[in-house]
């Protein structure tokens, strides 16, 4: 069982595409990035509400109308997207069987339950490592890490795929320069 939820994983990569031009923010719906990654949009709709509640999203408005990055993609951590859909959740919950050795007559002594019990403190140790290496991680560094990893033409059929659909529901193309555009290879740095 994995500890984060199929959401976060499809949060982040929807944020992936809202990163555009040079880090800035572009717009689409939940159905075309429902459809474009091939995820359940009524699941994707969910996750948009809490990214959006969350202030990582905005809604937009028009016959265009979808999402936008809420802040710069420099701003938004990893560690930002996780909280937003599934919540703060920690990695381990502590039962305290310390305290139930079979050696413990009546009660444990009071050393047994002393202090935060060892197991308990390695597993926080854990946890705040693990949402400080997910903190130190933005959705720009991972557009930059996939923009280098994707060849160039993978952002043009991307701009022209979201572009279509785009034209479809407004009647007209994008001017050149809206902020509507994605190269990958242009956020790569």
């Amino acid at each position: 069982m994995s500890l984060y939820s199929a959401g976060v994983e499809y949060g982040i990569h929807c944020l992936l595409f809202l990163v555009g031009d040079g880090g800035d923010s572009r717009e689409a719906s939940v159905r075309d990035l429902a459809e474009l990654q091939g995820v359940p949009q009524d699941y994707l709709a969910k996750i948009f509400t809490k990214l959006a509640k969350a202030k990582l999203v905005m809604a937009t408005e028009g016959v265009r109308g979808g999402f936008k990055l809420a802040r710069p993609a420099d701003e938004i951590t990893i560690l930002d997207i996780v909280n937003a859909i599934d919540g703060k959740k920690l990695i381990f919950d502590c039962r305290e069987i310390r305290g139930r050795c079979a050696l413990f007559e009546e009660a444990p002594p009071a050393w047994a339950l002393e202090g935060t019990c060892a197991v308990h403190g390695v597993m926080l140790t854990a946890q705040k490592r693990m949402e400080e290496a997910l903190a130190q991680q933005t959705i720009l560094d991972l557009a930059r890490r996939f923009g280098r990893k994707a060849p160039a033409e993978f952002g043009a059929q991307v701009n022209d795929w979201m572009n279509e659909r785009r034209e479809k529901k407004g009647g007209a193309s994008p001017q050149a320069g809206d902020g509507q555009h994605i190269t990958l290879t242009d956020i790569s740095d």
